[in-house]
């Protein structure tokens, strides 16, 4: 068996160009050994530990950044040469061409097995790897939105595989979905959880919107969208995006340029729920749908500035109604809904979260 080892070794280095070098080093045992316990594993009842070498060699292919092609043809170079040299042994013992046939297909299935075990060494290799990738880009991920201007932020991007771009727009959606709808987002998204919320940084956003909204209706995820900001205004934009998500329903997205009114009640939800208190308290002796029907019949009223006929249409009911609910709203509060900063009260109260998580 040594020479044949030899034999391989050198079959190896002579038809695979990856290996056409010096076996010195962890490259040169690697190969080495694994050729020799190929050969011995062959001959006898495999252990627990046989598949470790080809494992490893699968994981080392990885770390030199080769596909496994160069060692799937090693090891077909090394199963040819192999039975070459048996075959012409068999031969001259006079086994029987059906036993030759059988052996040159055990041989071919144990190097199939062989390179099966390599193939699941590169496989968590790639993991390991595409895991600490994973570890750093969120890393950078966290300093972007909360530090932006840290030292060693360059270093930090370096590491994570990540060119610093001009301008980004940050996304706030669910914990679990984050991944998924980076994965549906053009350009090299970051992603990963930032105060328990799902993050997404996109660089030089420019279609964000429509693509986002679309992986939002797929995965009914709520998202939010920030501003595309400077890269070190990325916190106000995180900032932003996380307030909004918070007024996004499941599968759609808000974007929180376009409800900073919105927005801005939401940034202040003591006040905003202060504000309902007061300004909503006449309502407080109604049955919770005597109270629904008056409030979405008040917004109404309020938003088309007293036109009935338009409130009637928005809420899908005849104008007839509008005014009958518009009777009880004056008995309730009176000279309020004429004053214009207690009818401005109103609406700030009836457009809060608080409002619509109650309605």
């Amino acid at each position: 068996m040594p020479a044949l080892a030899e034999e391989i070794v050198a079959a190896i280095q002579r038809e695979v160009p990856e290996y056409a070098r010096p076996l010195r080093g962890e490259f040169g045992r690697g190969i080495r050994a694994g050729v020799e316990q190929a050969l011995r594993r062959f001959a006898r009842p495999q252990t627990e530990d046989d598949g470790r070498i080809y494992r490893a060699l699968g994981r080392g292919e990885h770390r030199e950044g080769r596909s496994l092609d160069a060692l799937q043809a090693a090891y077909r170079v090394g199963a040819r040469v192999a039975w070459r040299r048996v075959s012409r042994v068999a031969a001259d013992a006079g086994a029987p061409l059906e036993a030759q046939h059988e052996l040159a297909e055990t041989i071919f299935a144990y190097i199939d097995q062989l390179a099966s075990e390599s193939v699941e060494g590169y496989a968590d290799a790639q993991a390991a790897g595409a895991g600490e990738r994973q570890r750093r880009r969120e890393e950078l991920l966290a300093l972007l939105v909360t530090t932006p201007g840290a030292e060693g932020i360059e270093a930090t991007a370096e590491a994570a595989g990540w060119t610093l771009p001009r301008r980004v727009a940050v996304v706030a959606t669910g914990a679990d979905d984050a991944a998924r709808l980076a994965r549906r987002i053009s350009g090299d998204a970051l992603h990963g959880l930032v105060d328990e919320r799902g993050c997404i940084a996109v660089p030089e956003p420019a279609a964000l919107g429509p693509e986002l909204a679309a992986a939002a209706a797929r995965h009914g995820a709520a998202a939010g969208l920030g501003p595309a900001v400077a890269l070190i205004d990325a916190p106000r934009s995180w900032r932003w995006a996380s307030i909004a998500c918070g007024l996004a329903e499941p599968g759609r997205v808000v974007e929180a340029e376009e409800r900073l009114a919105d927005l801005a009640l939401a940034s202040a939800a003591d006040l905003a729920g202060a504000l309902r208190e007061r300004a909503l308290a006449p309502l407080d002796a109604e049955t919770p749908a005597s109270r629904a029907r008056l409030e979405d019949t008040l917004r109404a009223w309020l938003r088309h500035r007293g036109a009935q006929q338009a409130a009637a249409a928005e809420l899908g009911v005849h104008p007839q109604t509008v005014r009958y609910r518009l009777g009880r709203l004056r008995e309730l509060f009176g000279e309020a809904l004429d004053d214009p900063d207690e009818r401005f009260a109103l609406e700030l109260a009836l457009r809060s979260p608080h409002a619509r998580a109650d309605g």
